[in-house]
This record gives structure tokens, C-alpha cells and sequence, in this order.
């Protein structure tokens, strides 16, 4: 096994329309004023930014997200990563019901020292920690778009 590989996938009921959680989560620059634990988006260009982020542990991650694949029809929202981390991520956005359902997969290797030293005693805290951070996610993403 390679404790510096994690894959992770959250799922975010929402109740809103489809088309505003999109155009919300397209929006990456806008992070920062809903999502707590990222700490600053820099846009390179019109596909490409530096993002930082840090959730509860003490410890931030730097890297580049370049977009792979923008599809507001498919309501999918791919970006590959590196840095400190490398790999990719995506956004697929469904309607459900009255609602819609935001997934979140990722599929990263870690290329920071700190965390590749503690890769083994680490990595149950490290999935914790990301799991706190998609959970302030959501209720940061509830509040902007004006449910809570």
C-alpha cells in the first residue's frame, strides 16, 4: 500500500437548483469568502490558479490546479493538480429530486515532506482532517447560496 495515496469522495446534498451550485463551485477565485479552509486562491489564467489550503491540523497545502475539463451540461468541473499534492479532483453536480446532489471525488498523492514523514502513524488523522474540511465545505457553500 501507499500510505502517500489517498482517494476521497464527498457527497453534498443541497437543496437548491442544480445550475447555482455549479455556477458557484465553477467559481474557484470565490472560495475563499465561503470556504473556510481555503485560505487564498491566485488565478494564473482563465484555467489555471495557485490555491492554499488548511483545515483543522496544522499544516497547509500549496498547489496548482489546472482545468481538465469544464462541462456545464455534463455538470462536471475536473481539475489536475500539483505541489504539494498531485493528482486530480472533480465536481459532479446532479439534480436530485427537489435538490442536487454536489460528488466529490479526488484522487491525490502527497509530495509534502511533513506529511510523507508521517505518512503511517498519520493517515487516519489526515482523513479526518479532509473530511472536516468538506464538511465546513458544505455548510460554507449553504450559506453563500442563502439557504442557511
Amino acid at each position: 500500500m501507499d500510505w502517500t495515496h489517498y482517494r476521497f469522495r464527498s457527497l453534498w446534498p443541497l437543496p437548491v437548483p442544480r445550475t447555482a451550485v455549479f455556477a458557484a463551485l465553477e467559481r474557484v477565485e470565490d472560495y475563499p469568502r465561503w470556504w473556510p479552509q481555503v485560505r487564498s486562491v491566485s488565478r494564473l489564467n482563465d484555467t489555471t490558479g495557485v490555491l492554499t489550503i488548511r483545515s483543522a491540523l496544522p499544516y497547509d497545502l500549496t498547489f496548482t490546479a489546472r482545468e481538465t475539463r469544464h462541462d456545464p451540461d455534463a455538470g462536471v468541473l475536473e481539475v489536475a493538480m500539483t505541489g504539494d499534492i498531485e493528482g486530480w479532483s472533480r465536481w459532479t453536480i446532479t439534480t436530485t429530486g427537489t435538490g442536487t446532489l454536489a460528488r466529490y471525488d479526488q484522487a491525490v498523492d502527497v509530495h509534502k515532506a511533513l506529511l510523507r514523514r508521517l505518512a503511517v502513524p498519520g493517515r487516519p488523522f489526515f482523513r479526518v482532517n479532509h473530511r472536516l474540511m468538506m464538511r465546513a465545505g458544505r455548510r460554507g457553500l449553504l450559506r453563500h447560496l442563502g439557504v442557511v
